[in-house]
């Protein structure tokens, strides 16, 4: 059989590369980890998401009730949901300590800079996932969040009303908008997804990994089998985080809600996902004018420029294209870290 599939898929090279590539061995190999736990976690979000997608029927008379008799009629439907969301979230948190570890070791300089805008990219689109798969569920929070996040959305001069109309498909969010985010969830994300993410990991595998500016050219510099020695470093964290995953999916259920109603007031609290937590706050706080911008469109174009420089980080540090280690970039990203993690706790404690 070995030999069958060898004559027609060349297996022995495949073995062979595996046996050539080692990983740095250094006091930040750790952070290598969070990059396969990212891809561990993806590959349990589709194979939940189609589980889910057996059962689950997009539209206002149906969304929310497909989902209900999930959770109590099908055999472990609640727990394919919880280890959905659960999974979702634990995706986001090991994506953005991937994406911090990756920056503040330079591992983005030359010549890895496609690697690097390919993985923010991604990045972005697992918020685009975890902000169009909130409204799905079609409760009350999500309906009124995703009021309050298009909103923000159509706050964007110039765009902003042709972006919030492309999201909601009318004028409010209604059973257009669901079928529209369901579209997004289940097809275009996924879809771009998966050839940005054919393309970093083949960046990945194309280059190996960085070593920290200064252990590339340490005479000492130490190496290690990525088979079987780091496979199977990898293997053993991703049974620590299906384990955290299960514990979190069994003892803290995700729950459906009440279903929304659109004549409905508002309910106090609408709060985003916690990944979002940072910006709502911070718009929040904003006055109602800056210069001569309202201060929510302030906010929104200030978020979006900073985004947007973040993808070409690579080519804003020169020095690390040398090989040098310049103290703006490290206190930058530090300041972005430091920024994000303040305001996400003020936004938990003013709830």
């Amino acid at each position: 059989m070995r030999q069958w599939l060898n004559d027609r898929m060349d297996l022995d090279a495949v073995v062979s590369f595996a046996k050539k590539k080692t990983v740095p061995a250094h006091r930040h190999s750790v952070w290598y980890y969070f990059g396969g736990v990212t891809l561990f976690l993806f590959i349990i979000q589709v194979v939940s998401g189609i589980l889910l997608l057996f059962y689950y029927r997009p539209g206002e008379d149906t969304a929310f009730e497909s989902i209900r008799f999930l959770m109590s009629k099908v055999h472990f439907g609640w727990l394919i949901r919880s280890v959905h969301s659960w999974s979702a979230n634990l995706m986001v948190l090991a994506a953005a300590v991937h994406m911090f570890s990756v920056y503040l070791t330079r591992a983005y300089r030359r010549p890895r800079e496609i690697t690097w805008v390919t993985g923010v990219l991604l990045f972005y689109l697992s918020l685009a996932f975890g902000f169009s798969g909130y409204l799905l569920p079609w409760n009350e929070l999500a309906y009124f969040a995703t009021k309050v996040g298009t909103d923000i959305a159509g706050s964007v001069p110039f765009v902003g009303g042709p972006i919030m109309e492309l999201l909601r498909g009318g004028e409010q969010v209604s059973g257009a908008t669901l079928s529209r985010f369901f579209g997004f969830h289940v097809a275009l994300f996924p879809a771009i997804f998966t050839v940005l993410l054919a393309i970093h990991l083949l960046m990945v595998q194309r280059q190996g990994m960085s070593s920290p500016i200064g252990e590339e050219k340490n005479p000492k510099a130490r190496s290690i089998p990525f088979f079987p020695n780091f496979f199977l470093r990898d293997v053993l964290l991703w049974l620590i985080v299906l384990n955290i995953l299960a514990i979190l999916a069994v003892f803290f259920p995700w729950e459906l809600g009440v279903k929304a109603d659109p004549f409905a007031a508002a309910p106090a609290g609408i709060v985003p996902e916690w990944y979002f937590l940072f910006m709502f706050q911070v718009l929040k706080l904003l006055p109602a004018h800056v210069l001569f911008l309202e201060g929510e469109v302030f906010g929104v174009l200030l978020f979006g420029t900073a985004m947007t420089l973040w993808i070409f980080i690579p080519f804003f540090d020169r020095q690390s294209q040398k090989g040098q280690r310049g103290r703006l970039f490290t206190i930058i990203g530090l300041a972005v870290i430091i920024f994000i993690l303040f305001f996400t706790i003020l936004g938990w404690v003013m709830l």
